[in-house]
Order: structure tokens, then sequence, then C-alpha cells
């Protein structure tokens, strides 16, 4: 099969695409609004981009022609931190990909317990494995579409004792993490493991 993108319709395209790049990690962001209402939402549009410093991307789509409270607030405030999908919390994780008006705070509608951060206002997910705080280093506006690209500099690392292994680094059976999938509500958890040693 050979697909030109241009003869795609934009809902599409995106299926496509969707269903191709898997799995997708997926960013739990939290952010504070400017008057004080806690935000909570998950995009798979994210990833690490930088090690030394440590950076995240995320890629936030608008909402019915408006940019989705978690961008507004990131640009208000300069600040947001990335939760991980844990299994444990993937259902609650579901509660708050609903689409809320400004004034829901999506913790309490989820049930979540909001912790406090270190470096930034924004809270964090107590019952996440590992929160990372971000300041925002770099936005970029996406051209030809609807979406806006995040950086954020990660300024403090919240990670529970309980996933590390005897070497002090995360086993990644224990983190236990959530995946996005393609359209509909597909996800994946960590399947077969293996270990491969890179060549000199």
């Amino acid at each position: 099969m050979q697909i030109d993108p241009s003869t795609l319709s934009s809902d599409a395209l995106y299926q496509l695409t969707i269903s191709l790049v898997v799995p997708r990690p997926i960013g739990w962001i939290s952010t504070i609004a400017a008057d004080g209402v806690r935000n909570l939402a998950p995009f798979s549009f994210f990833n690490v981009v930088s090690g030394a410093p440590p950076i995240v991307i995320v890629s936030i789509n608008q909402r019915a022609g408006k940019p989705k409270d978690t961008l507004v607030n990131i640009l208000a405030t300069g600040e947001f931190v990335v939760n991980l999908v844990s299994e444990h919390v993937a259902q609650q994780m579901n509660v708050t990909s609903g689409n809320y008006p400004p004034e829901v705070d999506e913790f309490a509608v989820a049930g979540l317990a909001p912790a406090s951060s270190v470096k930034v206002n924004a809270p964090r997910v107590g019952e996440a494995f590992v929160n990372l705080e971000c300041m925002l280093a770099e936005k970029v506006r996406l051209p030809d579409c609807a979406y806006t690209i995040v950086f954020g500099r990660v300024v403090w690392f919240h990670i529970a004792d309980a996933i590390l292994n005897e070497r002090g680094r995360v086993d990644p059976q224990k983190l236990q993490p959530v995946a996005r999938l393609g359209g509909g509500g597909w996800y994946t958890t960590l399947g077969r493991l293996f270990e491969m040693k890179r060549p000199p």
C-alpha cells in the first residue's frame, strides 16, 4: 500500500498516523490556572528529547478551535508537572481525558490526591510513581496545524522507592508503564522484555 498524505482528510490522516506510531508514552500533565484551579490531562504526543539537561516535549492540540486548558495554564505560569502513568492509575488517567470546562478540577473528578511540588506551584499526582516538575523552556506553534509544542526543563524528579532495583535504577517491571496505541480506547502495558547489547 502506498499513501499520499495530501489525498487524505485531516481525520483520516490523524487516525493513520496514531495507528502507526505506537506505543506512545503518556504525559499526564498537571497544571494550575492563574485563578488557582487545578488541571490534569493526558497527552500521548509526548516524549523526552534531552537527557542533560533533562527536557521533555509535549504537543498540544486545540479543542473546538481554542487552546486547551493545559496550554493556557503552561503559558500563563511557565510551569507544569509530567506524571507518568502506571497500570494502577490507568483508569483515573482515562477519566481525566474527558472534555471538562476550565473551572473543573480533574483531580477531584478522578478522585486523585494533589501533592505539593518542590520547585513549581503546579500540583502533582500523589498516586503516580514518577513526577517530573518542569519549567517552560520553549514553545513552538507548528505551521499549518493547530498544535503547539511545549518544551519543559525538568527541575525536580519524584521517584517512588518501590520501583527502584537493587542498583537504584527504575525497574520497568515495577514501574508498569501504560502507553497509547491507535484510535479508540486502545492502550498497552509492557509485553515481553528483552535485552540486546549495543556493538562497540
